[in-house]
């Protein structure tokens, strides 16, 4: 079953069902196949049908509708979504579904949220906008937190995809910042909004969460203080994802504070590697020294690529070129890397 494109032409889906309906009584099979297994009867309306239900719509005015949705979206024309939200206050809340670029589908909120990424360019932009989208949602019934079951919150897909804006109209429509991501979600499982802003080096989401009050052990990790956030309370996962970010951010500080709290020096991340890894990746030798110092093994291999720290600073060096610490992780790296000559 075919999905929509990001950006259908309602016009050229007209006349697929013309085209169709064309074959059709000019005695095509395939054609007649088609528009058989949804009518008995050789009309442009029966096309249409056929053309719908292969994407995925129960009809015509279905798919149609679809289109509309994501065509007034994408526009960004507050008027215009909320002269849809009027006639259709469904638009609000029902998944937008069968879209190629979002094949598990998407609420119309998560929608905006991501808008900042551009998936039919595979592109990232600037998308004014998009916090006047969310609040004529919000007014229309979509639910702050999205729906129960949902893998992750409107508020962590703002996090993640950098849209301070859309995060700022959620927090103040109540939106709960302690919520966590499921573990089977695609961003960061178990994860807060902070979190994923944190992960994904959300910047201006960060400081837009910790403003209304959201905290945890990751972000005060990045931030170099972790006054209030290392309790008894925090999971050896967290203490872990905690160490990457503070071997990424070179907090070294925070990496004997870790270390001492008993966060293993080697623990697996969810992503399925270690701190090491992470400073290497990113060309912190005063990381790698400080963690080596801990007793990190430079010869542990990642679960995800079945890499060592020093193939992760490798290919780093070269996706960025000289000149960003990867030079000196290598020459700390290679002689005590199994394998190297």
């Amino acid at each position: 079953m075919p999905d929509l494109p990001p950006r259908p032409d309602l016009e050229q889906l007209r006349r697929l069902a013309k085209d169709l309906l064309r074959a059709a009584t000019g005695g095509d099979a395939e054609a007649l196949a088609r528009i058989s297994a949804v009518s008995d009867r050789l009309i442009l309306d029966s096309a249409q049908l056929a053309v719908a239900r292969e994407h995925g719509f129960a009809s015509w005015s279905r798919l149609r509708f679809e289109v509309d949705r994501r065509a007034t979206l994408d526009s960004r024309e507050v008027a215009r979504l909320r002269k849809l939200l009027a006639a259709h206050p469904e638009a609000a809340v029902e998944k937008m579904a069968h879209w190629c670029d979002h094949p598990r589908g998407a609420s119309p909120l998560g929608y905006v949220a991501m808008m900042r990424y551009d998936t039919s360019r595979d592109v990232w932009r600037e998308v004014p906008g998009t916090g006047a989208l969310a609040k004529a949602l919000l007014d229309a019934g979509a639910p702050v937190d999205g729906d129960p079951g949902d893998p992750e919150t409107p508020l962590m897909t703002a996090a993640s995809y950098g849209d301070a804006e859309v995060a700022r109209v959620l927090i103040e429509a109540g939106a709960d910042l302690d919520a966590t991501a499921s573990e089977t979600s695609g961003g960061v499982p178990g994860g807060t909004a902070l979190r994923h802003a944190v992960v994904f080096g959300m910047t201006d989401v960060v400081d837009v969460l910790v403003a209304a009050g959201a905290a945890d052990l990751v972000q005060a990790a990045a931030a170099g203080d972790l006054t209030g956030h290392l309790t008894i309370e925090a999971s050896e996962q967290d203490r872990i994802e905690a160490l990457r970010i503070a071997a990424e951010h070179g907090r070294l500080d925070v990496i004997d504070q870790l270390i001492a709290a008993g966060t293993p020096v080697d623990g697996v991340d969810r992503g399925g590697s270690t701190a090491l890894h992470e400073a290497a990746y990113s060309g912190r030798a005063d990381s790698v020294r400080r963690l080596l110092g801990h007793g990190a093994d430079p010869a542990r291999r990642d679960t995800r690529f079945d890499s060592t720290p020093l193939d992760w600073c490798r290919h780093q060096c070269e996706e960025t070129g000289p000149g960003h610490g990867h030079e000196l992780v290598e020459e700390i790296l290679r002689p005590i890397t199994p394998g190297q000559p």
